[in-house]
């Protein structure tokens, strides 16, 4: 077994966690989300979840990771022989650490689509463009699969040059920098949106709360967007917590990445919408906001083409520090289990998900008749499995064991709270959480409309 590494400071364990949350589901999906679910009503529901389902949810992944000290399949192990509960638990973790490997195989292509943005913002290609145009433009992507599996393979080596540094080297000290320089970039464009945008407009449809736009619909996908938007259920904040030193508190510490990592979605959605508003365009456009609907805002503002660069910039840093937290928990069993140093792991895993990656890119193209489950092609296949299944029910089953499973000192003894702070934590890891992720389940399985 070789050495683990560990976090310097609760600071570094902040922003590698919250690099892990800070993803394509913040700057890609929340805005749209947003737009297609009334506005403020999903606001309102998405922040009400992310306190009573997402903190509790994440100090307890957190807390099993600590208490074992192991990447997620050894830890759930240990963390079973000491509850006298069935070894079985370790597929648990090993379930996790298979969503991450698997969702990094298609989130890797929607990377290489933000750095190809990032390379056509700077040649001005958005200028005076057309809906017309900037959906075409997508589709040619799509339509390109070299050119797909050229910026999926550079989004690849970004992600895994990091991994095989390490804890120290590598996801440290990357995030150390990407996160402080991510949320410098997105000042930035919020200061641009206010003195070009309507920030009045954007406000008042994210913030004017009307509680009659409220459907059950709206709750089940903010609920939903709540639980994938801070990483949980696939391992990564288990391996991350296994890195963080016992005199940290793990509930302020959690508190501080979920609200760091809302604010960071609402600010890009108040900078989005502004511009979105300005030009006279649809807010519920939909997945295609940032790639057809803003390219058309970036074309007819002044400076669009500088702006444009910033944002994909933006948008990639996410993506890259997401990616990062998706592979981690495999490396680090690889590197706890055998001999294999972390650099050949590192290497072996990322052509196998490289390769995955390839298949991906080809679905939409020259696979695109290619189906694997329910008529579902690769990508989408990859997407269900995962977002639909393996998240949902990972999360489920670890606030099952960590309320009805661990030993009641154990569980005190980590989180380290106070009487009403725990009883505050018990009930809702252990009947809220549960009960919200069943029924996120359900609907994501097209069970409940």
């Amino acid at each position: 077994m070789q050495h683990r590494g560990a976090w310097k400071n609760r600071w570094t364990f902040m922003l590698a966690t919250a690099g892990s949350a800070i993803g394509l589901g913040n700057i890609w999906k929340l805005p749209y989300m947003i737009g297609v679910n009334g506005g403020s009503a999903f606001v309102l529901v998405f922040i009400a979840c992310i306190f009573f389902v997402g903190i509790p949810l994440m100090m307890t992944e957190i807390m099993l990771g600590r208490r074992a000290q192991k990447n997620p399949f050894n830890a759930m192990q240990q963390l079973a022989l000491e509850a006298n509960a069935s070894t079985y638990w370790k597929y648990l973790g090993a379930a996790g650490m298979l969503a991450g490997v698997l969702i990094l195989g298609f989130y890797s292509v929607i990377g290489g689509w933000v750095l190809s943005y990032i390379a056509v913002s700077t040649q001005g290609t958005f200028h005076n463009i057309s809906a017309t145009q900037s959906a075409q433009n997508f589709e040619v992507l799509l339509n390109s699969p070299i050119t797909l599996i050229f910026w999926h393979s550079l989004f690849m080596v970004m992600t895994m040059s990091v991994v095989a540094r390490g804890v120290s080297a590598g996801l440290e000290k990357a995030n150390n920098i990407l996160i402080p320089a991510l949320f410098a970039i997105l000042l930035i464009l919020l200061g641009y949106s206010m003195s070009v945008g309507d920030m009045h407009a954007a406000y008042q449809f994210m913030f004017t709360f009307d509680f009659t736009k409220i459907t059950p619909v709206a709750v089940l996908s903010a609920l939903g967007h709540a639980f994938f938007s801070l990483s949980l259920g696939m391992g990564a904040v288990m391996v991350y917590g296994s890195y963080l030193q016992r005199n940290v508190s793990i509930a302020k510490t959690t508190i501080y990445i979920a609200i760091a990592d809302t604010m960071l979605g609402l600010l890009v959605g108040l900078a989005i919408y502004s511009l979105v508003f300005a030009n006279h365009l649809a807010p519920n456009a939909g997945p295609g906001l940032i790639f057809q609907t803003l390219p058309i805002a970036f074309g007819h503002m002044p400076g669009g083409s500088f702006i444009a660069v910033l944002f994909f910039t933006l948008v990639a840093f996410a993506a890259w520090t997401s990616a990062i937290s998706l592979v981690e928990p495999t490396i680090a069993w690889v590197v706890e289990n055998t001999q294999v140093k972390r650099t050949h792991a590192t290497l072996v895993l990322g052509i196998a998900i490289w390769l995955l990656g390839i298949a991906v890119s080809l679905s939409f193209s020259t696979w695109k008749t290619v189906t694997i489950i329910f008529g579902l092609g690769i990508f989408d296949t990859l997407d269900k499995l995962t977002s639909t299944i393996m998240l949902p029910l990972g999360g489920l089953m670890m606030a099952i064991f960590a309320g009805y499973v661990m030993k009641k000192n154990h569980l005190q003894d980590e989180l380290n709270l106070k009487r009403k702070a725990y009883q505050i934590w018990t009930v809702t890891n252990n009947y809220v959480a549960p009960i919200a992720i069943f029924a996120v389940f359900i609907y994501l399985l097209g069970l409940v409309s």
